[in-house]
């Protein structure tokens, strides 16, 4: 893996961006603006960074990370996704991504939508439980006590040791949590969203989670 594609450049996308960056990878980053509007993240970003389109972006990266609003899921490109491990930090917001009936009976998650959506991908939900600031600032080494910890969770099992890899590569512990189906577990307001745990507090903040109908 060399290149990360972005599918969205807002703060976790360009956090993650340039993490990648300087763990030596190259990234190509797209908005639903156009690569036009990225020239000020570029610069930012430096040589190894360019800005293109979501297509773009999906088929240059050996992986890919989707970070967009979750009403726009169906916008992500499919055919250039194919085979592809597909990292989703997506969150659902109702003000701001309208009603989404599955999403509200709970009958679906997040992630889950997108690999519908994504059907020959293999969608792992991760970095959707950290503030881009905390992103950006609590990485450590393998094997820093009370390291932080963030979850994956996924269908494949190959793609989440992938992403696994890559959460351990740029500074944090990986808590394996399974299928797709699992990952309300860390989603918007449960006990492990935004908040800072290691390996084990995760793990325990996980097994507390409450689906939304019961809280």
């Amino acid at each position: 893996m060399t290149t990360i594609g972005f599918i969205g450049a807002g703060h976790i996308g360009g956090t993650l961006a340039q993490l990648a960056i300087s763990h030596g990878y190259d990234v190509v980053v797209s908005n639903s603006r156009g690569p036009e509007t990225l020239t000020d993240l570029v610069e930012q970003l430096g040589d190894r960074a360019r800005a293109g389109t979501a297509a773009e972006a999906a088929a240059a990266g050996d992986v890919v990370v989707v970070t967009i609003p979750t009403k726009n899921v169906n916008d992500v490109p499919v055919e250039p996704l194919a085979g592809k491990v597909v990292i989703d930090t997506n969150n659902y917001y109702p003000q701001r991504d309208g009603q989404i009936e599955a999403l509200d009976n709970e009958s679906t998650t997040v992630s889950e939508l997108l690999q519908t959506h994504l059907p020959a991908s293999h969608v792992v939900k991760a970095f959707n439980h950290i503030m881009f600031s905390d992103l950006a600032t609590q990485g450590v080494p393998a094997g820093t006590p009370e390291r932080r910890a963030l979850a994956v969770a996924g269908d494949s099992d190959e793609a989440r040791a992938a992403v696994a890899e890559l959460i351990d590569e740029l500074g944090f512990d990986a808590v394996d949590v399974g299928p797709l189906s699992e990952g309300w577990r860390y989603q918007r307001d449960t006990a492990a969203y935004v908040q800072r745990f290691d390996a084990d507090g995760l793990r325990a903040a996980l097994s507390k989670a409450v689906r939304y109908r019961d809280m």
